[in-house]
């Protein structure tokens, strides 16, 4: 049941990011970040989500979640007032897979965890 929670969570955040890089720039949603910090947020968010929800091939979904980021940056090239840069593959790439980074490190601390209480008793 959670799993699906966290792949329902982790698409609809796909879509929302989705529609925020490709849809009307007036409807994305603006901060004080500025547009890394933005890129940084939404991207570090999307590696979380999508590290949680898959743990049992979280590579295989970073390396693709890579590739989905790249061609959603190319994708803009044909969305009336968007831009293609590489700075914000970049970007979004690699807090993407800090993202998946950081999943992967607390799981593997939560494992190495219950081993020792495991071996405690």
């Amino acid at each position: 049941m959670m799993t699906i929670i966290l792949r329902t969570f982790a698409w609809l955040l796909a879509a929302a990011v989705t529609f925020a890089t490709l849809g009307p720039a007036r409807l994305r949603p603006h901060s004080d970040l500025g547009q890394d910090g933005e890129h940084a947020l939404a991207f570090i968010l999307i590696g979380l989500a999508f590290g949680l929800a898959y743990k049992q091939n979280r590579l295989l979904t970073s390396i693709i979640a890579v590739v989905m980021i790249g061609v959603l940056e190319l994708l803009q090239l044909w969305a009336p007032g968007r831009h293609a840069r590489f700075e914000d593959f970049v970007v979004d790439a690699l807090t993407a897979c800090a993202g998946f980074a950081i999943v992967a490190g607390l799981d593997w601390a939560m494992q190495r965890l219950r081993a020792v209480r495991t071996s405690v008793t």
